[in-house]
């Protein structure tokens, strides 16, 4: 099994958290040696004076939690982000586009969100809770064709999050040639646990420390 710490993208996006918050959030990061924090983009740059000379990655939402956005000002996000020293990029795909079955804008987007990201690790947001089975495959293809680094599950602000179904299900499409982010209502090590069996790489979680309390009990 992997260090569950070195996989996990720590994460604060609560509308409520204060500056106070954030700089917590980087002292556990790189106290535990977690992968990155995943933060608003307005924190991108303070978060990242927090980490500097640690292994600790500074990751950033953008078109989120919704997805509504035009694909314009998610590449504006993007570049304004990476600016102030972002590391990985997480964007919400455009789900209405998706249902709509409009999949030219989606790979539109995602294409040029590629483009724009550069040589960052980009992570497309799918929202599986909103998804039929056929959106799933849809999207994971979409997201195969176009470079991504990873497929992430979710937003964490839906009605539902990771599940181990869903991970199986995409690591048959995207095998070994993109990653898969597990995000959305994970709390516990067993969890965790099944989630990177399945075939996850890489973990979004606001619990990263009661996951790996869990993990040494």
């Amino acid at each position: 099994m992997v260090n569950i710490a070195s996989i996990i993208d720590h994460t604060l996006l609560k509308p409520n958290a204060t500056y106070k918050d954030f700089k917590l959030l980087c002292e556990q990061a790189v106290e535990k040696r977690f992968c990155s924090v995943c933060v608003p983009p307005f924190m991108v740059g303070s978060c990242k004076q927090a980490v500097i000379d640690t292994d600790v990655k500074v990751c950033t939402v953008i078109g989120f939690p919704l997805g509504y956005n035009s694909y314009i000002s998610k590449l504006i996000e993007t570049k304004e982000a990476i600016k102030s020293g972002a590391d990985e990029i997480d964007a919400v795909i455009n789900i209405s586009a998706l249902k709509s079955k409009d999949f030219e804008y989606v790979e539109r987007e995602i294409s040029l969100l590629r483009k724009t990201a550069s040589k960052k690790i980009l992570k497309i947001i799918v929202e599986t809770a909103y998804l039929n089975q056929e959106e799933k495959e849809k999207i994971a293809k979409i997201v195969l064709n176009n470079g991504v680094d990873f497929l992430k599950t979710s937003t964490g602000f839906a009605p539902s999050g990771a599940t181990v179904e869903d991970i199986k299900f995409f690591k048959k499409i995207l095998k070994n040639n993109v990653r898969i982010k597990a995000s959305g209502g994970i709390s516990t090590y067993k969890q965790a646990e099944e989630l990177i069996r399945a075939g996850a790489s890489r973990l979004g979680t606001s619990k990263s420390l009661q996951l790996i309390d869990d993990e040494y009990e």
